[in-house]
């Protein structure tokens, strides 16, 4: 994702790096990371908000004077209509309330950390490029990716938890406290376990819930050792995946620098080309072609994938294995909106 490098302002969206579907709400969050803001949208891409102004910042506030900064992983606490934001050049995970229409801060400084302070509140505790969210039995999990770890937030306590990762750059299996990631970027759970996307190793690492924590590696391969090969196990390569999604006994993965989506079993460990041909493209249909996907999510029988470099969503038919690309009905820029349709302008200035 060239989001630090490249700005863009004239596309309804900028880079967008994770995707949320709701399938019982019917709802489609949206982390739209370019533009510094969530959207909100129908499944079939009827917009129904924006929260944040599209300025970067870390004001706290109603949905239209809060301010992120490239904001990704995104996690629904349906029983109280809450939506946990992982803020990510923040190093905050911040919380919006869907029905009183407000954003705060629930951990973080604002400021970068190393490792966890177990002593610290959830809010004296710095967070180091949270990059991904995933919420189970009431718990919130972070992908740390600054700091190659697993955190927990539990919103019962106010408190933070180290889960996973001895802070080690390096692919690591054991338990809990000797593991090692690589800036695990993307989470999705089965209920009893995570599957992380460690992305700089290019791999998925399986992680246990529960008390005895213990960390595997179901496909891919290490530092440096990256690649497009569907094969079992440690023979599979990706590159640099950013997201996955659980979804009827597979692993669905955000191939990212592959330009492709990928289709782990986590019992074979066989690794699968689903949708992609490795080239990056816009094509839909049953040939399509991404751009950097970033983000999974699904509802249903529809897979939702944010097209990160393609500044879109793109929605895939699991049943005829089909791609379209989501149109989001008046959503604009931060900003900036375009005329409405036969619009001729000021009257006065026809003339001039």
């Amino acid at each position: 994702m060239h989001l630090e490098s490249e700005t863009i302002t004239d596309t309804p969206l900028a880079y967008p790096g994770k995707i949320l579907a709701d399938a019982s709400g019917e709802r489609l969050f949206i982390s739209d990371s370019g533009h510094h803001r969530i959207v909100i949208a129908t499944l079939d891409g009827t917009l129904l908000d924006t929260i944040g102004t599209g300025a970067a910042g870390a004001d706290d506030g109603s949905f239209e004077e809060a301010t992120f900064n490239n904001p990704q992983g995104l996690a629904l606490d349906a029983e109280h209509d809450w939506l946990y934001v992982a803020d990510t050049d923040n190093h905050l995970l911040r919380r919006l309330d869907l029905k009183a229409r407000t954003v705060s801060a629930v951990a973080g400084t604002g400021e970068k950390g190393i490792g966890p302070n177990l002593t610290a509140s959830a809010r004296e505790q710095a967070l180091n490029s949270p990059w991904d969210l995933c919420f189970v039995d009431g718990r919130l999990y972070i992908a740390m990716a600054g700091c190659h770890m697993l955190w927990l937030y539990d919103p019962a306590r106010d408190e933070l938890r180290h889960v996973a990762g001895s802070g080690r750059e390096a692919r690591l299996d054991g338990p809990a406290l000797r593991s090692a990631f690589a800036q695990p970027s993307g989470l999705t759970t089965d209920g009893s376990a995570l599957y992380v996307a460690d992305s700089e190793i290019s791999s998925i690492r399986r992680v246990t819930l529960g008390d005895d924590v213990q960390v595997t590696t179901v496909a891919g391969g290490d530092l440096f050792q990256f690649g497009d090969v569907d094969g079992l196990g440690d023979l599979a390569r990706f590159q640099h995946p950013l997201g996955v999604a659980w979804q009827e006994g597979a692993v669905y993965v955000a191939d990212t620098y592959n330009h492709k989506i990928r289709k782990l079993d986590p019992e074979s460990r066989q690794a699968t080309s689903f949708l992609g041909d490795g080239a990056p493209g816009t094509a839909d249909g049953e040939q399509p072609r991404f751009y950097e996907p970033g983000g999974l999510s699904f509802a249903g029988e529809r897979l939702y994938i944010a097209d990160t470099n393609n500044h879109a969503i793109r929605v895939v038919d699991l049943a005829s294995k089909t791609v379209s690309t989501l149109t989001i009905g008046e959503l604009c820029p931060p900003g900036f909106c375009l005329p409405e349709p036969g619009f001729a302008g000021n009257a006065e200035n026809q003339d001039a």
